[in-house]
Order: structure tokens, then C-alpha cells, then sequence
């Protein structure tokens, strides 16, 4: 364990984001042995002039402007930075060079943010955290000197219409100069392996306490008491980029008898799709994190219905820990990330697979079983992923 060392982490993802984020997770558990500083990313020009009428882009204007503070703590040990510079948009420019050009400076601008805080909060000799900020990673090391630069690759972002443009070049450069790679899946360990011999696989946090179910006080919601005969359920996005809408199709027609319950927000494809024609099919839409065990608990089965793609194939899918937490047979696409999984779920290929597995966990699940599926969700936590982040940083800071 890493403790009494001052930590800034970097990422995609601000601090005051409306989604669960692995980032601000591990920041908080750096924070119970160690002062952190969490810095969202700087706010583009582009950015500011289409959404200036959102409310956290509001307050970033304040802040930029000196109406409000930049500097926030969240808690004991745990401080919020929003940089007041605001950065180019660059990610329209093709030519590599220009690009390169207008990122070292964006960069150098939100390093001098960076550094101010740091000082204002007294950080000394920091190690320095970035989870997936590929395009401000690659110069922030030599601006910020860290005594260990360590990167954190949890999603195949490079696969992703934004971040491929640049990032295909990028990354592996950024991997290259960390000083140690982490990772939250085989898959990614095989990719970052490539260019940094120091990465390393460091698994997946979730906080499956509010999934516990122990004492059966959770509560299945009133929706479900219209609904009859078993019930295969999704919570999460449903996004046609990472779910398959022809599978879901599939198993609704395919056995009239079942009741699909979807639980989250769509994008435009779920929406317009013939799955709304279905009877058997139900929206229930999004709902806040702390109701997602109630809903899971109404499923008979869980389902990861994954597309298989360049983003998705080597993605931990934090959500098999949220079933596996309340017990539930799970039903998921087979990937390389998944076989971690394999004795506690079932795992298929095909949509003809689907059918068959739902119909052998609704045969054959039982209580013993869902007691192997939540004690072994219960070693997925945050304290174990950090723990081994730490390992990787001590390696590093030995080496150093």
C-alpha cells in the first residue's frame, strides 16, 4: 500500500459527472491513505459555445471568471480542481504536426492550473494519475515532473469516432513514456504489453454494497407487479454501440412466454426500434443508481446482451459484478474479458445460445449458486483494484 503521498489524478471524466466512473472511485479510495487532487478536464472552446447554457458549463464560466471557487474539497484528503483556462478545440485539424502543435500548448495551459493548485495545497514530489486522458497525457509528464507517471487503460477508446482520429498515434506513445500501466483487463494488458513491458492487470472495482440483499430488505418496484411468467432483464445505457438490439429482438420473439425488462436511457437506434412494438418487451427507463438493485432484483435472469466489437471486446463489464452481487443467473456474451467470469455465469455466442442458457439458469439456478455468484462478486472491490494499482506504482517507484 501506497500511503502519505500526494496523488493528482486526470481523466475524461469531471468530478461532478451524473455516471458512475472508475476514476473517481479510485481517487477516492487513494484519498482514505493519501491526500488526492482530482482535476476535471479543461473546458473547450467548442464545448463553451454549444453547450453555455448547461448548467456545469454555467458554473466552469463562474469559476473561470473568479464567481466561484476553482479549488473544492469533497472530503478529508480529497480536493476538486476546475481549471479556469480554457483550452483549443483541436480535434477537427487533420495534420498531425499542427495537432501536436495546439496540444502541447493546451497542454502547458492546463498544467498551469494543475500547478498552482498543487502548490496552494502543498503537494510535493507527486505521483501522478491518468486515467485514459490520452490527447493531454502525452505532454502533461514533462510539465509536471511526477515522481511515477502511471497510465490507467480501462475501455478500447481508441476504437471510439472521437478519439480514434488522433488517438491511434497517440496512445502508444503515451503508453510508451508511463512510467507503469494499468489495466482492468486481460485484453488491454495484451495491447499496453506492446509498448510498455511494465503493465499491468490491476481488475475492476465495484461498490457492491448497496447490491447486498442479505437481510431482503430491497424492495422489487411496483412496476414489475403487471408483469407475469420470468422476467430476463438489462440495466445500463442502452446504446446500439456496445448492445445488440437483434439479439434482445430475438429472444422476445423467440419465446413470447419470457418478459424483457430494460432499465436505463436509450440513444436514438433503441428508441426507433421494433422493440417497442413487442409485447413482452418493457422500457422502464432510467433510473437513479441507488433504485438498480431494486430493479435487478426483479429480474429472474440478468442479461449483458454485447455487441462484439473494437470498443467492446475487451471491456469489463462492471454490471456482471452488480448481478452476480444480488445473486442473479447471468446470461452474457462471450469476450476475453469475460472468462474471468466463466464459472459463475453463462456464456454464448450466438442468439440461438441466449435462448438455450436462459432456459438452463431458470432450470437449474439455486441458492447455493447464487451464494458462489455474491462471494465471489464480493472480492471485485475497490480496496482489492487499488491494492494492486499501488503494487504496480511501488514497482516503479523502486525501479526509480
Amino acid at each position: 500500500m501506497i500511503q502519505d503521498r500526494d496523488i493528482i489524478v486526470i481523466g475524461i471524466q469531471p468530478w461532478d459527472i451524473k455516471i458512475g466512473s472508475n476514476c473517481k472511485n479510485i481517487a477516492a479510495e487513494f484519498a482514505k491513505h493519501n491526500r488526492v487532487l482530482y482535476v476535471n478536464p479543461p473546458l473547450d472552446r467548442i464545448t463553451k459555445y454549444k453547450q453555455k447554457q448547461e448548467e456545469h458549463i454555467q458554473k466552469r464560466l463562474k469559476i473561470a471568471k473568479g464567481e466561484a471557487p476553482d479549488l473544492q474539497k469533497i472530503e478529508h484528503n480529497l480536493w476538486n480542481l476546475y481549471p479556469k483556462t480554457l483550452i483549443e478545440s483541436i480535434n477537427w485539424i487533420n495534420n498531425a504536426s499542427v495537432f501536436d502543435f495546439f496540444n502541447k500548448r493546451n497542454t502547458k495551459l492546463f498544467a498551469q492550473d494543475i500547478k498552482a493548485a498543487a502548490t496552494r495545497l502543498g503537494f510535493n514530489n507527486v505521483l501522478l494519475f491518468n486515467d485514459s486522458s490520452m490527447f493531454l497525457g502525452l505532454y502533461l509528464k514533462n510539465y509536471l515532473n511526477p515522481d511515477v507517471y502511471t497510465y490507467y487503460v480501462r475501455d478500447n477508446l481508441i476504437k471510439v469516432p472521437y478519439w480514434k482520429k488522433h488517438g491511434e498515434r497517440i496512445e502508444p506513445q503515451v503508453i510508451a513514456q508511463a512510467d507503469v500501466v494499468v489495466n482492468n483487463s486481460e485484453y488491454y494488458v495484451d495491447y499496453t504489453s506492446k509498448y510498455n513491458a511494465h503493465s499491468f492487470m490491476v481488475g475492476q472495482g465495484c461498490d457492491v454494497t448497496m447490491f447486498n440483499d442479505e437481510d431482503g430488505v430491497i424492495k422489487i418496484p411496483q412496476e414489475f407487479a403487471a408483469i407475469k411468467g420470468p422476467v430476463i432483464g438489462y440495466v445500463g445505457s442502452l446504446t446500439t454501440l456496445r448492445l445488440d438490439i437483434e439479439l434482445i429482438t430475438f429472444i422476445a420473439q423467440q419465446r413470447p412466454d419470457w418478459n424483457i425488462v430494460l432499465v436505463g436511457p436509450e440513444d436514438d437506434n433503441f428508441k426507433a426500434s421494433s422493440l417497442h412494438q413487442l409485447s413482452n418487451v418493457y422500457f422502464f427507463g432510467n433510473k437513479p443508481a441507488d433504485q438498480l438493485a431494486s430493479y435487478i432484483k426483479g429480474f429472474d435472469i440478468a442479461i449483458n446482451p454485447q455487441v462484439v466489437n473494437e470498443i467492446t471486446i475487451g471491456n469489463y463489464p462492471r454490471k456482471i459484478d452488480e448481478y452476480l452481487a444480488m445473486g442473479k443467473p447471468v446470461v452474457a456474451t462471450t469476450t476475453k474479458a469475460m472468462q474471468m467470469f466463466k464459472d459463475y455465469t453463462y456464456l454464448g455466442e450466438t442468439k440461438e445460445d441466449y435462448v438455450q442458457l436462459i432456459e438452463k439458469a431458470l432450470s437449474e439456478h439455486s441458492d447455493i449458486k447464487a451464494k458462489q455468484q455474491i462471494d465471489f462478486a464480493n472480492t471485485h472491490t475497490w480496496s482489492n483494484s487499488v491494492n494492486a494499482i499501488y503494487n504496480a506504482m511501488q514497482s516503479s517507484l523502486k525501479n526509480n
